[in-house]
């Protein structure tokens, strides 16, 4: 997909819309207990775009960082004052060449989820190097071990 490429998405009601500009920074999949809860499923998939990049209408709700719908509680982004997290399944079209680069909270990934080939693995989170801006917020419920 080109850099001046723009991609759109919402929430499952449509009542938060939003479109992202040129490629994301990273992509990749986190199986903490957080996300896991939040997305309703084994992991989550998302792309980081920077801020700037990213642009929504509707109200969108908030939760220990995570933004969401009020109407139909769908999660949709995260935003910080240099990025935002968006959750691939709320863009309009499927994502086909968004290919995640690494898997976070591999420790808590499922017995019969495999690594992804070619994708650095990270116990927890990544390092704050290993990015421009900010690491992601440490998930609170994987805090302490055996959550």
């Amino acid at each position: 997909m080109p850099d001046t490429a723009r991609r759109t998405g919402s929430c499952l009601c449509g009542g938060v819309q939003f479109t992202v500009s040129g490629p994301p920074l990273r992509v990749g999949l986190c199986h903490c207990k957080d996300c896991r809860k939040t997305s309703g499923s084994a992991f989550a998939a998302f792309a980081i775009w920077p801020r700037q990049a990213f642009e929504t209408s509707g109200i969108l709700g908030t939760y220990a960082g995570r933004g969401f719908c009020p109407t139909c509680g769908s999660r949709v982004a995260s935003l910080s004052d240099d990025e935002a997290e968006v959750m691939i399944g709320s863009l309009d079209v499927a994502p086909t060449d968004l290919m995640p680069e690494y898997e976070l909270w591999i420790g808590r990934r499922r017995s019969w989820l495999h690594a992804l080939p070619d994708t650095r693995q990270f116990e927890h989170d990544r390092p704050a190097a290993q990015a421009p801006g900010p690491p992601p917020p440490r998930p609170l419920s994987d805090a302490a071990p055996g959550g």
